[in-house]
C-alpha cells in the first residue's frame, strides 16, 4: 500500500453539478452526488454512488485489478439498450483507508460509455 503525497497527489472532491451515464441510449447512472477523483497526471475520474445506478444493468465479472493507492477492484460489465461493454465500470469496494472516500462508488470508462455533466 501507498499513500498519496507529492510525488504522487490524488485528490476526490465532490464534482458539482449533475453526472448522467449512458450505454446504447439507457441511462445507467444518474448522480448529483458524484465523486472527481484527480491523480498525478492521469485524466479525472469519476465516481458515482452505487445507490445512483440502474443495478439490472450491471453484471460482475471475474476481471479484478490491483493499485497500489487504492488497492484491489472489481469489475462490471454493462448492458443497456442492445449494447454490451465489457468490464466497463470498477469498483473499489475495499479500499485503502486514504481512499475510503470512494468505498460503495463505480466509475466508467468513457470510452465505453456516454458521460454528461450538467451544471
Amino acid at each position: 500500500m501507498k499513500i498519496p503525497g507529492p510525488d504522487h497527489p490524488i485528490t476526490i472532491a465532490p464534482k458539482s453539478g449533475r453526472v448522467i451515464v449512458r450505454l446504447g441510449g439507457v441511462v445507467v447512472a444518474d448522480s448529483e452526488a458524484a465523486l472527481e477523483l484527480r491523480e498525478a497526471n492521469y485524466p479525472p475520474v469519476l465516481y458515482i454512488p452505487r445507490g445512483d445506478w440502474a443495478g439490472a444493468h450491471y453484471h460482475r465479472t471475474t476481471h479484478h485489478s490491483h493499485c497500489p493507492y487504492k488497492g484491489d477492484a472489481s469489475y462490471f460489465d454493462l448492458e443497456a439498450g442492445g449494447k454490451r461493454a465489457e468490464n466497463a465500470v470498477w469498483s473499489y469496494e475495499n479500499p485503502f483507508p486514504a481512499m475510503a472516500e470512494i468505498k460503495d462508488h463505480v466509475a466508467f470508462y468513457p470510452d465505453k460509455v456516454e458521460i454528461t455533466v450538467e451544471a
